[in-house]
């Protein structure tokens, strides 16, 4: 029977790694991925888990039986298995109040759903230290009882760990992951009763399968969300992708739907977004033509609309996109022609995969940004210095960046790092965004360039007017010079503490949907 306790603890320790990402991604969807949702979820947890712990011990001093135990456990895979279906209805409501920034219900949606994972986290808490009192035959070797059924308990928490992320959530989703994991729980809680008890006291919990089952084929089963003019979602391991369809426009949105990611209408290539803004970069030099640029790299391709924009502009041009994400690239390629002959897609890190290019670039553009999803890894100079290694001599830097109304601390620590490899910054806003797109090249330029350049492009034939514009846009809406502030470095990047400020800005004006 000892065995069979460490195999319960094993179960028990990578089920509850598994519940933390299923919580993660349940409400990531809904409210994104940053380090407040993290914080919350794992915070939570561990005051559940902490408080099994406590109350696990003294149930296991009072009523010391393996049927006892696997009464609990059971317990505990049956209300973890009906989470995401009473999250359901919930998670929809918080969906809509989340487009539409209704703050005081998304907040009580957010607690709602927490405090469904109390009753079957704190009841895994328990199993633990029921496994110990159980195992403990010599108060001599209770020490290393204890420390084989936590070790054991750990090494499921391994396995609980990478099996949703990187297998189950990506191949059959949140919700039927939650299943696997509950049953398989459940199928152990019902095999110690019967070892422990009998038959007999496995008959009632038989129901418990029977209703997860029933809910699996009944309930659920009508998409995460339901957006207005939804045509796809899907799960993958790093995102929740959706993809939408209005008035023949089509838009990828990730993870909570807080802006475009991406933009395709197979009618005009002109979307009044950051994408084409890239384009103007090169363009501070004097007397650039289109057809100089032979190469650039996009880091964060998504479903490629700046470099559809790119294949238009310049004729010559060979582009690398890089995106992590390898399931974006597929919805790319079905809901957003990214089927370039002249597109190299490179799946990986943007930062490994720009410093691994043997390629030297016209133009890097970094669309890799937007609060809260900021990975500090490309906001360094240690980034910038890979940036620099692989930018022809003559050669421009562009970044997609987030502010807030009066908060452009984000831009100013940017630029800041940046101007210790470039000489020549520059950033416009984009009208009716919170967006904003940083410059930079790696000669000494001058704005008069890029005035003199769009003043000869708009003379007939001139050139694609996606360009002329783009170069229009960037050159009436300038910028004052960035304040000289903090250099990022890989050692020290605050990028979480700005980013959460801007998301508190974001949420309190009440525009987060001007983003993109």
């Amino acid at each position: 029977m000892r065995r069979y306790l460490y195999f319960t603890v094993f179960i028990s320790g990578m089920t509850s790694l598994a519940a933390e990402f299923g919580a993660a991604r349940l409400l990531g969807n809904v409210f994104g991925t940053s380090n407040p949702v993290w914080a919350a979820i794992i915070g939570l947890i561990l005051i559940y888990l902490t408080l099994g712990y406590f109350l696990g011990g003294r149930w296991a001093d009072r009523s010391p039986h393996p049927r006892t135990l696997y009464w609990i456990v059971a317990w505990a895979a049956f209300t973890l298995g009906v989470v995401p279906y009473v999250a359901d209805p919930v998670l929809r409501l918080a969906a809509n109040a989340f487009d539409n920034l209704q703050i005081g219900i998304l907040t009580g949606v957010f607690v709602g759903v927490m405090v469904l994972f109390t009753i079957p986290i704190t009841l895994m808490g328990m199993i633990s230290p029921f496994a110990i009192r159980l195992s403990v035959e010599d108060a001599g070797h209770a020490g290393n009882t204890a420390g084989t059924i936590y070790g054991i308990s750990t090494i499921g928490s391994f396995i609980g760990t990478f099996l949703p992320i990187l297998v189950l959530i990506p191949t059959i989703g949140t919700t039927r992951t939650f299943l696997v994991f509950s049953l398989t729980m459940l199928l152990v809680a019902l095999v110690g009763l019967g070892l422990s008890a009998g038959r007999s006291a496995v008959l009632p919990f038989l129901l418990m399968p029977v209703a997860l089952i029933l809910l699996a084929v009944f309930g659920g089963g009508g998409g995460i969300k339901r957006s207005n003019g939804q045509i796809f979602e899907t799960e993958s391991a790093y995102n929740y992708i959706q993809v939408l369809e209005i008035n023949g426009t089509r838009y990828l949105r990730l993870n909570d739907g807080q802006g475009w990611h991406s933009e395709y209408n197979p009618n005009t290539l002109e979307y009044g977004g950051p994408w084409q803004q890239f384009l103007v970069a090169p363009f501070f030099y004097k007397d650039r033509q289109p057809a100089d640029i032979t190469r650039i790299a996009i880091v964060g391709l998504a479903a490629g609309t700046t470099a559809r924009q790119a294949a238009a502009v310049f004729p010559n041009v060979t582009i690398d996109g890089f995106e992590i994400d390898p399931k974006i690239v597929q919805v790319g390629r079905r809901y957003f022609d990214l089927n370039l002959p002249n597109l190299n897609v490179i799946i990986g890190d943007g930062r490994w995969g720009l410093e691994k290019s043997l390629q030297k670039y016209d133009l890097i553009c970094v669309d890799a940004y937007r609060p809260p999803y900021i990975p500090p890894q490309l906001t360094t100079r240690e980034f910038f210095q890979i940036a620099v290694d692989h930018i022809k001599p003559d050669g421009a830097l562009a970044i997609n960046v987030g502010r807030a109304p009066g908060d452009r601390r984000l831009i100013n620590g940017l630029a800041t790092t940046i101007g210790t490899l470039f000489p020549s910054i520059y950033v416009m806003d984009i009208p009716n965004t919170f967006n904003s797109i940083l410059y930079a090249t790696l000669q000494p330029t001058s704005v008069k360039d890029l005035q003199a350049n769009l003043a000869a492009f708009l003379v007939p034939p001139g050139v694609n007017p996606l360009l002329t514009d783009s170069m229009a846009l960037t050159w009436t809406n300038l910028q004052p010079a960035p304040l000289h502030t903090i250099v990022f470095t890989d050692d020290l990047s605050p990028i979480e503490w700005m980013t959460n400020n801007l998301i508190l800005n974001f949420i309190l004006h009440g525009e987060m949907n001007t983003l993109k």
